[in-house]
């Protein structure tokens, strides 16, 4: 790694916007790189990689900085973390710095406090205590450091997921077929994806492995009528458009209409032609209560913490809060019970998460299941294996990087009951 005085400054003024995380940390660093387009690519990779990497381990930076700046920051991080002698520095670095900076190494991680080690806030330890063994914890927070990999979804309308692969292959991109999802790839490094001709053409879509198995957990079929409840940028919806072999009606509603545009490109992309678009005011808009009783299967990939995601963003764990979880959970409850309106019966519903968080995943389903005992509870991993999935976290799906590479998501799956006609009796 070849470091300039320009590089580092320029990361520690990028250190110093980001660090009050009042807005999600890639829009900071996006809106960062518009103020800064003199920036190359590489100085671009270098700052993004290190400022999420110092979000990464800042529990532990922090711990051992005397004092804690953005200059001081970087400085720890790259020469714990990073391996970056101190010669190379010596043209930046102050004195003093130059001194304290041998120490930051020989700090051993093994003594220090689990939620130091595990980087994660005390609040969250807390939490994880209620359901989790300690070692079990710092496992969890150990793979929540690692960087993800590169997921892709192949669009099986436009493409084969082998040929895919071979193409990839053939463009010296380092790729494998994904070990659960049947229409899955993942990239072994990080290439600009989005300017290579399959990405382009529609044929491929980047999307974690975890929420490529929502899709099939709902399996819809050709000429149902299905609801995306929670679409966002309309990453699942697209799935679902492909599992229907573009038949039949499939409605991506959201309350954001900035992340349904974001929808508008990949759609025309993707040659589906049976998504409609629905922006809502929230959950109980009128539109919702129209069409309640008419959908076969409805997806709830419901607002949360996002703690599963912390691979990819690591300034989730600063910017939640034990008083936000408790927010989300009202906002998750009253999701589930306006998206299970929607459903006829014998319809199915998935209700997921990227949390790993009871409060937010079983608890919600419990409370619906006490209330709404209309709804009977299907196993998620005997679902999956009907399309020859293998994935046997029991009655409710329940992934994680350490054992499936993935992010941390979970999912319910809940169908509605057929009604018995009433027995008619005869009173002799």
């Amino acid at each position: 790694m070849h470091l300039t005085p320009s590089q580092l400054d320029k990361a520690v003024i990028a250190i110093r916007t980001l660090l009050p995380l009042e807005y999600p940390a890639d829009a900071i660093l996006r809106r960062f790189f518009q103020e800064n387009p003199k920036l190359g690519a590489y100085d671009r990779t270098f700052i993004a990689e290190t400022a999420f990497g110092i979000l990464r381990h800042r529990l532990f930076l922090e711990h051992i900085v005397d004092s804690v700046t953005p200059r001081s920051l970087l400085l720890a991080y790259l020469v714990r973390f990073q391996g970056v002698n101190l010669r190379e520095l010596k043209a930046w670095a102050r004195e003093s710095e130059i001194k304290w900076l041998p120490s930051i190494k020989a700090v051993k991680i093994v003594s220090q406090p689990l939620s130091i080690q595990a980087e994660l806030p005390d609040w969250l330890v807390e939490k994880l205590q209620h359901f989790m063994p300690d070692a079990e914890i710092l496992n969890l927070g150990l793979s929540l450091q690692k960087t993800a990999s590169l997921d892709l979804r192949v669009n099986t309308l436009l493409a084969k997921r082998e040929q895919v692969l071979e193409e990839l292959l053939q463009d010296d991109i380092r790729a494998e077929l994904m070990p659960f999802s049947p229409c899955g790839i993942r990239l072994l490094d990080k290439p600009a994806i989005n300017r290579h001709p399959l990405f382009l053409s529609g044929k491929i879509e980047v999307q974690d492995e975890g929420s490529q198995l929502l899709g099939y957990l709902l399996a819809p079929k050709r000429g149902e009528m299905v609801a995306d409840f929670c679409a966002g940028a309309g990453g699942k919806t697209l799935l679902l458009g492909t599992l229907m072999h573009s038949k039949g009606r499939l409605y991506a509603f959201d309350v954001s209409e900035k992340r349904l545009n974001n929808l508008k490109p990949r759609l025309k992309r993707s040659g589906l032609s049976n998504i409609h678009i629905q922006r809502i005011v929230n959950e109980n808009d009128l539109k919702i209560k129209r069409l309640s009783g008419k959908f076969d299967r409805v997806l709830v990939d419901a607002p949360c913490s996002g703690l599963g995601t912390l691979r990819r963003n690591p300034d989730l764990k600063w910017r939640q809060s034990a008083q936000s979880i408790v927010e989300l959970k009202a906002k998750q409850a009253s999701i589930l019970s306006a998206a299970a309106g929607l459903l006829k019966p014998g319809g199915r519903l998935v209700y997921a998460t990227c949390s790993f968080l009871p409060e937010e995943n079983q608890e919600i389903i419990a409370d619906f299941r006490a209330k709404n005992p209309e709804f009977n509870l299907l196993n998620c991993s005997e679902l999956l294996a009907e399309q020859r999935i293998t994935v046997n976290t029991g009655e409710f799906l329940q992934l994680s990087p350490l054992t499936h590479q993935t992010d941390g998501f979970f999912a319910a799956t809940l169908a509605r009951i057929l009604h018995e006609p009433k027995k008619i009796t005869e009173f002799l």
